[in-house]
């Protein structure tokens, strides 16, 4: 099997190498840019299988890389953020981002998500059942595609399985440890941020009656009546 490629996108050269360190010892080949600029142009050169993409950057910032890599080619991307602003991290989902991790992490932690994350594509690959229809919005697993009133929605890879998982337990009110568990590959619950923002993504996406929130304990997709 190949080895995976990754692109580090950190103007910070202290962080960024730290990082590139961390993943070839995980095994991964990395590419480092340290600007918008070179950042998409490195992208579109490398063909990377993930982005580790910093927010803060000169020439243009994390948002608009992100914004032009995933107009090129979807590619799980995970943002690295100083500021543990909700509307920082809505704004990067909306985006494309697949996860994010707020300054200062662990390199263990940042490790953990990348392969997590990759995991999650090659699940992905795998055969797929019919297409799940709920009222007017039509989730087609085989080509992972969504569509709303026949328009295609564009949505990241942790937003569709978020959404499949939730749609094969339609009215079942699903716990966000759970939720961590099952979508993200997390078991130690501490990302409950990260559950609450993808569902606010989908809910402005796909309309806010569509999941239901259980309060202190989770989430219910809603069968249209």
């Amino acid at each position: 099997m190949n080895e995976r490629r990754v692109l580090v996108v950190e103007d910070e050269r202290t962080i960024a190498e730290s990082i590139a360190a961390r993943l070839r010892a995980e095994g991964f080949t990395v590419q480092i840019a340290a600007d918008g600029p070179s950042a998409v142009a490195q992208f579109h050169a490398g063909q990377p299988d993930l982005v580790v993409l910093d927010v803060m950057l000169p020439g243009f910032d994390g948002l608009e890389v992100c914004r032009r890599i995933q107009a090129e080619r979807p590619v799980p991307v995970l943002m690295l953020t100083a500021r543990d602003d909700e509307n920082d991290l809505l704004v990067g989902l909306a985006v494309g981002a697949d996860d994010y991790l707020t300054k200062p992490f662990s390199m263990r932690e940042l490790a953990a998500r990348v392969h997590v994350l990759l995991r999650r594509v090659e699940r992905a690959a795998t055969p797929t059942p019919p297409a799940i229809r709920l009222g007017d919005i039509e989730i087609n697993e085989a080509e992972r595609r969504v569509r709303r009133d026949g328009t295609d929605v564009h949505l990241t890879p942790t937003e569709f399985d978020l959404l499949v998982h939730l749609a094969g337990r339609p009215r079942t009110v699903l716990p966000r440890e759970r939720l961590l568990a099952d979508v993200w590959g997390w078991v130690d619950g501490s990302g409950t941020r990260t559950v609450d923002s993808h569902i606010k993504a989908l809910r402005r996406k796909l309309g806010a009656g569509l999941i239901r929130t259980v309060h202190g304990v989770g989430y219910a997709l809603e069968l249209p009546s």
